[in-house]
């Protein structure tokens, strides 16, 4: 007797976020998660073990592969710029302080992968240094791997900041208006070597999970080609502690395990400070976050 396929529910708060982010693509994504979903548990011959999960973009299913019993995950989501390289990178790690991935459908983005736990984040631990060493430990494989062909480009996004950060700068107040300029004007120095390194892009604590063949893997990689200064932000943010003591402990950490020229660190760094600035901008907020101003100023006071 055939047991009853448990019910494919997509929590409210992944159809918020859609709808907020994505609008009406969003919106229909959403509806079609369920027929998708069942679309892929048939055709990958996947029997769902658990209920939902997600995440800000992404329904995840908990499944057993039907044939041998090989646990996984069933991820489910709608394909964008910054997703769309994220089998590429999977492959080009091959589970090398990643999730494996054991397969892809190019046309959706729909990946199975190998089922960590799913209950242990890193952003569980007590202690912010132990937490920031394994950070780094992972980053430093991670980007020692050379990008694959097909990515999106720092250099290429890189380019677009600069163009955009001065009107972006007239809509703020000075002194957030003189920092984003000095953002720019660190990331423009760099601009012509952007590093060709296969970057996760968004490696923070709640994107790395306990596993059992290792103690801790990545997820959900944004992947593009570049610096590995580029990576840094998210440590620096985690659990941020606004003592510039503790931001340059970590910094020199990450930089030291990563072996990368601080100079270039310090002006990647402050590209993705740059970035995220532009975009609240984009979303009318009319000042820059305030840890990573404090980031930003720590960095640009110890810079000779």
């Amino acid at each position: 007797m055939c047991q009853p396929r448990e019910v494919i529910h997509v929590p409210e708060e992944l159809v918020a976020s859609q709808a907020r982010f994505n609008g009406a693509e969003g919106r229909a994504f959403v509806a079609a998660l369920p027929g998708r979903a069942e679309r892929f548990l048939d055709g990958w011959g996947l029997r769902q073990t658990g209920p939902s999960m997600y995440g800000a973009a992404s329904l995840v299913l908990p499944v057993t592969r039907t044939s041998d019993g090989t646990p996984g995950a069933l991820k489910l989501q709608l394909l964008d710029d910054e997703n769309e390289g994220e089998a590429l990178a999977l492959r080009a790690w091959g589970g090398r302080g990643a999730v494996r991935l054991l397969d892809h459908d190019p046309g959706t983005g729909t990946l199975l992968l190998e089922r960590l736990d799913e209950t242990r984040h890193l952003s569980a631990l007590p202690d912010a240094r132990r937490t920031t060493r394994i950070l780094a430990d992972l980053l430093a494989r991670l980007t020692a791997e050379p990008a694959p062909e097909g990515l999106r480009r720092l250099g290429d996004i890189a380019d677009r900041m600069l163009d955009d950060a001065p009107r972006a700068a007239r809509k703020l107040p000075e002194p957030d208006a003189r920092l984003l300029r000095d953002c720019a004007a660190a990331v423009r120095e760099v601009a012509a070597e952007p590093g060709d390194r296969l970057l996760h892009w968004d490696l923070h604590v709640d994107n790395i999970l306990a596993a059992e063949r290792e103690p801790w893997l990545a997820i959900d990689p944004k992947p593009l080609a570049g610096d590995p200064g580029f990576e840094l932000l998210p440590a620096l943010t985690n659990g941020f502690d606004p003592d510039p003591a503790e931001t340059l402990w970590r910094f020199d950490l990450l930089t030291e395990t990563l072996g990368l020229d601080r100079g270039r660190a310090v002006a990647w760094t402050l590209g993705r400070v740059l970035q995220n600035g532009l975009w609240d901008v984009e979303d009318g907020e009319d000042a820059l976050d305030e840890e990573q101003v404090s980031i930003a100023r720590t960095l640009l006071a110890r810079t000779p």
